[in-house]
């Protein structure tokens, strides 16, 4: 193939759909104009998102080509891009699947699907193959783990990606199964091998004892982890999200306390924020702290209320815990974040403070961490303790970190969606029926090669969010992009590899059973894919 044309030709295809984009952004502009909102057109708001997260993909590929150039960009990778191009393509004039069971279709719309991709752009692309027979190559191509080359962009980042790649091979891939179904804790000798390696200072301020690299690189070192294990991919979020918190919120003293202890895995963070009957809505939290003397005389802040789906909450030293400061107040200018610190626990005694308590939420997947439900009974947080000393910013605090969260969580998906991929293809590799290795018939390697496309377009789009926020552009449309891509790939990579395993995937002695289980909650987690939707909607129909 002539990468050149292949390009020119996409880019075509790419025109297409944009335009189909803008038909669609025009047609729901019209309906909200009158009596309808972003919630009474829920379905089409939301079918809005998905086709500008594909356009979003498509063109993501296309600067990964153009950056790999001839020399890198070769078989196996235009390959990838064909197949993406022609599926995607079909799609969105045909139907796309939101979820399962839910399509957006032009016709939604008041447009007519045989307008929509009825450009040069597909057409011009045949000329390069079939899609059959792209997805038959794309097997053919796959050895020794290659799947494509990933064009991290630095020397340094595919340095990292190699040596996390090898931590991941000693130190996760022959335990991670076991620590799952044993629902064991990840070991903190794992841990301290992760700080040493820098994982939980990677974007904390070389000033505070971290690295100070950005939201690309802390996208592949998530990557390279959840590739080995979901768990240890995550054991850096909750610093990530401390760190960044006060970092930029916090005071100099909060930041000279905490930053270093964070980076060097002394502080091990837990995110308090979610309640059992407000979810994401976040303006009706309940969960409150007066400013009392406590029996010594000093202000303190008196903690009452509960929190659910807390992560690694037993064994983590400091939360970063969302509370009502101002408690007339409704809405989100009565939040503010404590930094509260607590001792360490374990099975026996998770929450061994005065004022806390707290049990276990047992879960199909994403253990290692340990899942629970926390309740405040008169727990104290010293004054000093308020983020950025300063009450009522808690909610806006917050939002700031959505972005590189999510961003994590997209990277997070990737790894998943990677091993899931590596699992399926080995299977298939080895498994005999009927006198051939099962990789020989077309549905085993329609799927594998699918994935392997499907995995490329949603890491492409993680990165190329990454890098706008280190760039220090806005970037909650495209996060929202990555992670609603991801973490759909990273489910349906999972029930294809089950589905390649045939009834050896439905035992639990087989690492992609675990593997599905973990991939099932990254589309609810840091905000479910239809929040996701909601907010890509809002933000594409309000940017000017």
């Amino acid at each position: 193939m002539d990468l050149s044309a292949l390009l020119a030709a996409c880019r075509e295809t790419l025109s297409d759909a944009e335009s189909y984009r803008g038909l669609v952004s025009d047609a729901l502009r019209r309906r909200l104009q009158g009596s309808a909102n972003l919630t009474s057109c829920q379905h089409e708001t939301h079918g809005l998102a998905w086709i500008a997260t594909y356009c979003e993909a498509l063109r993501a590929l296309l600067d990964w080509g153009g950056a790999l150039g001839p020399k890198d960009c070769g078989e196996l990778e235009q390959l990838i891009i064909l197949t993406t191009y022609f599926e995607y393509s079909a799609q969105l004039s045909g139907g796309l699947a939101m979820s399962p069971g839910e399509w957006v279709r032009p016709d939604d719309f008041g447009i007519d699907y045989r307008t929509v991709m009825s450009g040069n752009g597909v057409r011009t692309l045949r000329a390069f193959g079939s899609p059959a027979g792209c997805r038959a190559r794309i097997v053919e191509l796959i050895r020794d783990n290659q799947y494509g080359q990933v064009a991290y962009g630095s020397e340094y980042l595919a340095v990292a990606a190699a040596q996390f790649r090898r931590f991941v091979a000693d130190e996760i891939a022959s335990e991670a199964h076991r620590w799952h179904l044993e629902n064991a804790y990840i070991p903190l000798a794992v841990m301290r091998k992760m700080a040493d390696l820098g994982v939980f200072g990677l974007t904390i301020s070389e000033a505070y004892g971290g690295s100070g690299l950005g939201k690309l690189a802390m996208c592949v070192v998530s990557e390279e982890l959840s590739r080995g294990y979901l768990g240890v991919g995550s054991l850096g979020t909750r610093s990530e999200i401390a760190a960044e918190l006060i970092q930029t919120a916090g005071t100099e003293e909060q930041r000279s306390s905490y930053l270093p202890r964070i980076a060097s895995g002394e502080l091990i963070p837990t995110a308090v924020f979610t309640e059992a009957d407000n979810g994401s809505d976040l303006a009706n939290l309940t969960t409150r702290a007066e400013l009392v003397p406590n029996s010594h005389g000093n202000p303190v802040w008196r903690v009452n209320g509960s929190k659910t789906w807390i992560t690694h909450a037993a064994r983590s030293d400091l939360m970063t815990l969302l509370v009502r400061t101002q408690l007339n107040e409704k809405g989100y200018g009565g939040l503010s974040i404590l930094l509260a610190e607590k001792p360490r626990g374990d099975d026996s005694r998770p929450f061994p403070s005065p004022g806390l308590n707290g049990s276990e939420i047992n879960v199909l997947g994403y253990r290692g961490m340990k899942e629970f439900e926390i309740g405040f009974d008169g727990f104290e947080v010293p004054e000093a303790n308020l983020l950025g000393a300063v009450r009522g910013q808690g909610f806006k605090q917050l939002m700031s970190t959505f972005e590189s969260a999510r961003v994590q969580t997209a990277a997070r998906a990737v790894g998943v969606a990677q091993n899931a991929l590596e699992l399926g293809f080995a299977y298939a590799l080895e498994r005999k029926q009927f006198g051939n290795a099962i990789i020989k018939f077309p549905r085993i390697f329609d799927k594998l090669a699918w994935m392997t496309a499907e995995t490329m377009a949603a890491r492409q789009l993680c990165y190329r969010a990454a890098r706008r926020k280190d760039d220090g552009k806005r970037c909650d449309v495209e996060a929202g992009m990555a992670k609603l891509l991801a973490a759909r790939v990273a489910w349906n990579n999972a029930d294809n590899a089950v589905q390649v395993h045939g009834g050896n995937g439905f035992a639990l002695e087989y690492p992609i059973s675990r593997v599905l289980c973990d991939a099932r909650i990254l589309s609810i987690f840091e905000g479910a894919a239809e929040i996701q939707a909601q907010v890509i909607a809002r933000g594409l129909l309000t940017r000017v």
